[in-house]
């Protein structure tokens, strides 16, 4: 099966030939595997100037984790991938990304036979690296 490529997110287009190129440059797309067996984007990609941040989960160790790639080039190149969750006793899933001035914010949620809870990782220094997860549904103060 061929992955498909969906449109996640469009921005309203303004007349202006240069505005319409910098609208195209930020459009939000995500690829769905044929693994992913339709259970959601796959692949949610968020952008900020030439960078490209890349995130989805895989069941290729045996339970779901989420994985991370950048790009500082456009897209023509991307760093290895890192795994965000590391969870081997429950699923990681349904990821989420977004990125805006340095700062980039993954969520997903972790799921088992006890739990179903949203987590996030935040990293400051444009993706290199990430802050410890956090747990969103614990009560008080979180980080």
């Amino acid at each position: 099966m061929i992955n498909k490529k969906i449109t996640l997110g469009v921005v309203t287009m303004i007349t202006l030939t240069t505005a319409m190129t910098a609208i195209v440059l930020h459009q939000v797309e995500a690829v769905i595997a044929p693994e992913q067996n339709n259970r959601g984007a796959a692949a949610p990609v968020a952008t900020f100037e030439n960078d490209v941040y890349v995130a989805w989960w895989t069941n290729k160790t045996g339970n779901d984790e989420v994985m991370y790639r950048v790009s500082s080039d456009a897209g023509k190149t991307f760093t290895d991938k890192i795994n965000l969750s590391n969870t081997p006793n429950s699923d990681s899933t349904d990821v989420e990304i977004s990125a805006d001035e340095g700062k980039v914010v993954v969520t997903w949620w972790e799921r088992s036979q006890t739990t179903n809870e949203p987590v996030i990782r935040i990293s400051s220094d444009g993706g290199k690296t990430f802050g410890p997860i956090l747990k969103l549904a614990n009560e008080g103060k979180i980080g």
